[in-house]
């Protein structure tokens, strides 16, 4: 379908990585949903630059772009092994959790059946008249050069731009010493660079943290490079991963974190981290196994790990180009200074209100500290045709980033623009009650929730 100015869509998405890729293909076979979905990437890539050999997603295959919505979808995880004659495989290697390359591989196969699709487009100003939505955008070559602009039109604006990498403090704008200063995001392509600079150290943690100590401590031992891992959480902590827990990621949980007090509900999520931001438990024995291996017959190691441990300073020491790091130990409250030939931050990703919103001012609702205030079904004016695709963790805690929670949140979408539930919404899904229960005189046996997209989720 073409940009052509006088077309009108149901939805214009912004932005294609896992969540924009999943409403997409669940708005494909809808006949009442007209939808075209914009990035300014050549193509589809999920995190190229921690494209490990042999690590995997943290979440189950069901947790695909389509599952939890539509099991009988065609673009389905596991429809996608069987075309590729490797479902039996899968099956027999018994483990719930897909690698990350072959995820990737699947998104990239969900995205080549898709026509709603349309990359090298970069949206540069969104505005609004008589209820539709009018974007321009850039649409660059092969080589990144803007050759054409495209106007796209829509009732409904749909979010997905996603987070971007972010370093702490003491390292934005530091610029580069002798080795790399990176993040997480670029590590593949730094690799070599990181090993040659002779001291590498991780800054942060987490499971990218604990993935690119793992993939270096072997050669760093054997070439005699000293990798530091450092972090100020108290320890190195595993993902927590009970089934109560897990329960967390629900419509009902999501409703009570909705409910806290500003000030509470910014102080759980960051206590909340070790629900999704925390190491596999694998990972973590792997991790000391290797340690005690690397140290058979009483070997000294170089590597040091280091918990409850800030950054706080850093500078480029201007004759050897090192980076001098200033750390504060949290607990015992001093300070010590480290000397890397190189940096890894694992300081995670964070969301940003896009630049291209600009033109449509106050009909955009920020809260107090300039961030998209989204309601809790996902949209952020009052007519309810912005919608947000993993921009709402400060609002809807540890579900915005879940994979498996995508596809509930994009059906939510759906039934906003269409005015019915293309997918059924499952909204009571735990055993467990969050907050304070009713009191048993004012139950109301098989409650249920009605869909009001203008308003929070409510009793019918």
């Amino acid at each position: 379908m073409s940009a052509e100015p006088t077309h009108i869509h149901d939805i214009l998405g912004v932005g294609i990585g896992p969540f924009g890729l999943g409403l997409a293909a669940l708005s494909g076979p809808l006949d009442d949903v007209d939808a075209v979905f914009l990035d300014q990437r050549p193509e589809f890539r999920w995190h190229p630059g921690m494209m490990l050999e042999g690590s995997t997603i943290q979440v189950p295959f069901l947790a695909d772009l389509v599952t939890m919505a539509d099991p009988t979808s065609p673009y389905s995880f596991l429809n996608f092994l069987k075309e590729r004659r490797r479902l039996y495989p899968f099956y027999i290697r018994e483990s719930f959790y897909p690698l990350r390359a072959e995820f990737d591989e699947y998104c990239r196969w969900v995205a080549a059946q898709l026509d709603s699709l349309r990359w090298n487009r970069r949206v540069v100003s969104v505005t609004r008249e008589d209820g539709v939505y009018t974007a321009l955008a850039e649409v660059a070559d092969d080589s990144g050069s803007v050759v054409a602009t495209e106007t796209y039109r829509a009732r409904h604006l749909v979010l997905g731009v996603g987070t971007q990498p972010v370093l702490p403090p003491a390292l934005q704008g530091l610029g580069r010493g002798a080795g790399p200063l990176i993040h997480t995001a670029d590590y593949l392509e730094n690799r070599e660079a990181l090993l040659d600079s002779g001291a590498i150290t991780i800054v942060g943690s987490g499971q990218s943290a604990a993935e690119i100590y793992r993939d270096l401590i072997d050669d760093a031992e054997d070439r005699g490079v000293r990798l530091d891992w450092v972090t100020r959480s108290p320890r190195f902590f595993p993902m927590e991963y009970t089934k109560l827990t897990l329960e967390m990621t629900s419509p009902e949980y999501t409703d009570h974190f909705r409910a806290l007090p500003d000030e509470l509900r910014e102080r759980v999520g960051r206590e909340q981290r070790t629900l999704y931001k925390g190491i596999s438990a694998d990972l973590v024995d792997d991790i000391h196994d290797t340690l005690y291996r690397l140290s058979r017959g009483g070997r000294q190691l170089l590597t040091n790990l280091i918990s409850e441990v800030e950054l706080e300073t850093a500078q480029i020491d201007p004759i050897s180009g090192e980076y001098l790091l200033g750390f504060r130990h949290t607990a015992l409250d001093k300070t010590f200074t480290r000397r890397s030939g190189s940096v890894v931050a694992a300081t995670g990703y964070k969301s940003q209100v896009p630049d291209f919103l600009e033109p449509l001012g106050g009909e955009v609702h920020l809260d107090s500290r300039g961030r998209l205030d989204v309601s809790r079904h996902y949209t952020i004016n009052d007519e309810g045709t912005i919608h947000v695709l993993n921009g709402e963790e400060h609002t809807h805690g540890v579900t915005a980033p879940d994979l498996g929670f995508g596809p509930w949140r994009a059906s939510v979408v759906l039934a906003a623009v269409t005015g019915r539930e293309p997918y059924p919404i499952e909204r009571t899904i735990a055993f467990q009650t969050f907050g304070v229960p009713a009191d048993e005189s004012d139950a109301v046996p098989d409650a249920a929730f009605a869909f009001d997209d203008s308003k929070e989720m409510s009793h019918a």
